[in-house]
């Protein structure tokens, strides 16, 4: 493992500098980086942009608080996030960057590069993202991108990878992740779901939704096809024309025969389609399950048994941000690592990269219930207060090593992406 400097922190210089200010009364004796780092550290505005789901202004008020300087939280959908990055990255500074969207942005100076001796939180960070393996050495799944795929600067301009190889540069640093399924109303379906291929069952006709994303939902409609033995893949991350041709060919078949209600774009609208009852099942994200929850309407993040699809967020800094602002962005990336975001976000379904930093900000019962897949040993809560469980349930999909133990394929931007999207569409507004 390359080795890291554990020397002062700036906040630690600044601490350090604060206190020798107040001894000194005043006399001017206190000179250098430190004191201009206080005085001027109040003025700093770091813009964080990233998807409705993670980009929370809680989040960015507690770091505001705790660091001295003002985070501002910029929530911004998918599609217009991506846009964001390739036209306007100098409207931000630092943003939440999907694996699948560093694909799209290493190389054309969106992000700069990281220095692994920056990263406070390295030796906590989950090895399934810094080494591509399980704890117990089982090597993760290769379909999609993978973490590693993409991690590993080769150089301090951070505009090419390594491909898995570890060196002393980050594209990005890990944060957020889950192993995706699909969701279901349990008082609505009538029938046993186990498997991607109920997405597809007769019995959900008119009653079933996919996510209108290429890069996305031609993968949840991959595992469906495959789980029904339609379609066998040698790369459900990456296929070939004639795999696309064979999937999207399929689902037009199935979609003029009226299996799907609705192809939704944003957060809202799914959590809209499962809590009105239009659709009872569908591709999903665990915080809409959450919010369907919270309402008091059943929502299960339900458990399939051909396994999870893998995701990941990382934080990465714009190519613009320098000199003290970027200080500022290496003190942000370590208290956004440090446990608060992790506790926050592990609320309402996601899993941080960094689990027992995110520990120390959860309750014992928290931790079981969202980590360790015990049963709640008290009523569970939203981040914003609204009751999500009741002491007694378990959490969809058991503990977090059962579930990301479980990965089948990552999100991905595959080679055929451009074939791929016309095709999607093709589907979609047929």
């Amino acid at each position: 493992m390359p080795k890291r400097t554990r020397g002062l922190t700036r906040r630690g210089l600044l601490q350090a500098g604060a206190a020798a200010i107040g001894a000194a009364g005043g006399s001017g004796a206190i000179t250098g980086f430190p004191t201009i780092w206080a005085q001027n550290i109040k003025d700093v505005v770091l813009r964080h942009a990233g998807p409705p789901v993670t980009a929370i202004p809680a989040i960015a008020e507690q770091a505001t608080k705790d660091l001295g300087f003002t985070v501002q939280m910029q929530a911004v959908e998918n599609a217009d996030l991506l846009n964001r990055f390739l036209s306007q990255s100098s409207t931000i500074d630092c943003a939440d960057v999907s694996l699948v969207y560093m694909r799209y942005i290493i190389g054309r100076n969106v992000l700069q590069a990281i220095p692994l001796a920056k990263v406070k939180y390295w030796d906590q960070t989950i090895p399934l993202f810094t080494k591509g393996e399980y704890p117990d050495g089982r090597k993760a799944p290769q379909q999609g991108i993978t973490p590693t795929m993409i991690l590993y600067a080769t150089d301090a301009t951070g505009q090419k990878v390594t491909d898995g190889k570890q060196t002393e540069w980050l594209t990005a640093v890990p944060t957020v992740t889950n192993g995706d399924t699909l969701g279901i109303r349990p008082d609505l379906v009538g029938q046993k779901v186990d498997s991607w291929a109920d997405l597809l069952s007769p019995a959900f006709k008119g009653k079933a939704a996919v996510q209108d994303n290429p890069t996305i939902g031609i993968i949840d409609v991959a595992m469906a096809l495959e789980a029904a033995g339609r379609v066998k893949y040698g790369n459900k991350g990456n296929m070939t024309k004639a795999e696309i041709d064979k999937t999207v060919d399929s689902m037009l078949e199935i979609k003029k025969s009226g299996q799907f209600r609705s192809f939704w774009t944003t957060f809202d609208q799914s959590v809209n389609l499962m809590a009105s009852g239009e659709v009872v099942i569908q591709s999903m994200w665990s915080p809409a399950v959450a919010a369907v929850r919270s309402r008091g309407i059943p929502c299960t993040f339900q458990p399939l048994k051909e396994g999870y699809r893998g995701w990941g967020y990382t934080l990465g800094a714009m190519k613009h941000v320098d000199g003290l602002k970027r200080d500022c962005f290496y003190e942000y990336m370590n208290w956004y690592t440090g446990g608060f975001e992790g506790a926050f976000i592990a609320r309402q379904g996601y899993y941080a990269a960094q689990p027992e930093n995110a520990r120390k900000f959860l309750t014992p019962a928290e931790w079981d219930y969202w980590y360790g897949g015990k049963p709640a040993a008290t009523d569970i809560y939203s981040p914003f207060g609204k009751l999500m469980e009741k002491a007694g349930n378990v959490r969809d999909g058991g503990s977090f090593w059962e579930r990301l133990g479980n990965i089948a394929v990552w999100n991905s931007v595959m080679d055929e992406d451009r074939y791929l999207t016309r095709r999607w569409n093709e589907f979609v507004t047929s």
